[in-house]
């Protein structure tokens, strides 16, 4: 993934995870909003892309600084983490509906998956919340889960 953007740059060159200084143009405003939880520390995101990309890519990414910020983040689909090469298929809780599987660990994603199917079925619905509680997940991961079966139209078939 290639990004450009325009920059006030302080220097020129390659920005590496030892040597990045955070530089905010208006440090009043970047102060005020990682204070109210709208921001994150200033350089965490770089931080976090140095260490995280390894995982998806094997390599690290390239931040380079001058009038036109550029950002490379290198991926590779094979390399990453959750990459299934052999397309899983699972059923839903009546047997009837049969869904491919994206993840790494497909018995843990099966089991969730049933549970919700189940839920729905005595139930008429569920919320992210009630998901959440269920599945013993982050509300934001109970989230991605019912939206991969509302993609997948799972639920329609209830």
């Amino acid at each position: 993934m290639y990004v450009e953007n325009a920059n006030r740059a302080t220097r020129e060159g390659f920005i590496t995870a030892d040597n990045i200084e955070p530089n905010p143009k208006n440090p009043i405003i970047a102060a005020f909003f990682r204070n109210i939880g709208y921001a994150d520390q200033l350089g965490s995101g770089v931080h976090n892309l140095f260490k995280y990309s390894k995982y998806y890519s094997g390599q690290e990414p390239e931040f380079i600084e001058g009038d036109v910020f550029k950002t490379i983040v290198p991926l590779n689909d094979e390399y990453s983490y959750d990459f299934v090469a052999d397309k899983q298929e699972i059923k839903s809780a009546d047997n009837n509906v049969r869904v491919p599987i994206r993840s790494a660990d497909n018995k843990i994603m099966r089991k969730q998956q049933t549970k919700v199917l189940e839920y729905i079925k005595e139930n008429g619905k569920i919320t992210s919340h009630q998901a959440e509680i269920l599945l013993q997940v982050k509300q934001r991961r109970a989230r991605v889960i019912l939206r991969e079966m509302v993609e997948a139209g799972m639920q329609e078939n209830m």
